[in-house]
């Protein structure tokens, strides 16, 4: 059975309070974590040209791939990137096909198609393996969090940590089933905002009631959508929850002893 923690409520007051202090900061704290990664592509299997960000030791073996939203790219993932980048993964972000955001945001090629998602994050999942990663999750956002289920049920190396932040059951021709569910055998987290009005929070719900465990299920007090949670009162709570979930399911193996 799913885990639903109890929730804890924020004040949004103090809040607004906070970042009002703290913009100054937070810029030049993402313009430092821009710095310290630097930009790649790969090419989709059907010869499309995405942008990326690597983020991260080159020589770390544990690394996450961060999917956007159909309304963001992936500059909405760099501050989370160079969190987990400080906690030694190794991470992807990347412009899904057709989003050009440009500058440090990167242009990928191709058109906008929502159905083409779990092709391109398949082929972010293959660069990051390629560039050494061998304990690899995804986290995704919306779009993103459906494609990376997606994925993750197809994925034939296995990934053994998911995290599906606000993402819906059914996204144009994109829908996991209960079929689909039942044969992503990683750890799956489900987080979803309590007043998002797409109805994210009753796809958490569903989606963790089809899922083999290990799964959780952490319904935040918060009514942003995808990787706004990220910035809303529930913001840190959010970080928090993913960042302990890859910690957890992402530490490399140790590798088995033929001596004595």
């Amino acid at each position: 059975m799913a885990v639903r923690a109890p929730l804890r409520p924020i004040a949004a007051i103090a809040f607004v309070l906070l970042l009002a202090g703290c913009t100054d900061a937070s810029s030049a704290s993402l313009s430092a974590a821009v710095a310290a990664s630097h930009a790649v592509t790969f090419t989709t299997d059907d010869g499309v040209e995405l942008a990326g960000r690597l983020f991260g030791p080159a020589d770390s073996t544990s690394g996450v791939v961060l999917a956007h939203t159909l309304s963001g790219d992936q500059t909405k993932w760099y501050g989370f990137a160079e969190r987990l980048a400080n906690q030694g993964f190794r991470v992807l972000t990347f412009n899904f096909r057709g989003y050009c955001p440009g500058g440090d945001g990167g242009c990928s090629g191709g058109t906008k198609d929502v159905d083409a998602a779990p092709a391109d994050l398949r082929s972010a999942v293959e660069y990051l393996r390629a560039d050494g990663v061998q304990r690899l999750g995804i986290a995704g956002a919306s779009m993103g969090g459906t494609a990376a289920l997606l994925v993750a049920s197809a994925d034939p190396t296995g990934i053994p940590a998911v995290v599906s932040l606000s993402a819906p059951q059914v996204l144009y021709g994109l829908e996991v089933s209960q079929e689909v569910l039942q044969t992503v055998t990683g750890a799956k987290l489900y987080i979803a905002g309590l007043g998002d009005p797409s109805g994210a929070a009753s796809a958490a719900d569903a989606m963790a009631a089809m899922s083999p465990q290990p799964v959780r299920e952490e319904i935040v007090t918060a009514d942003e959508h995808g990787t706004a949670l990220l910035a809303s009162t529930s913001g840190e709570q959010v970080q928090e929850l993913m960042e302990q979930w890859f910690g957890r399911y992402l530490a490399p193996r140790p590798t088995p002893s033929n001596g004595p």
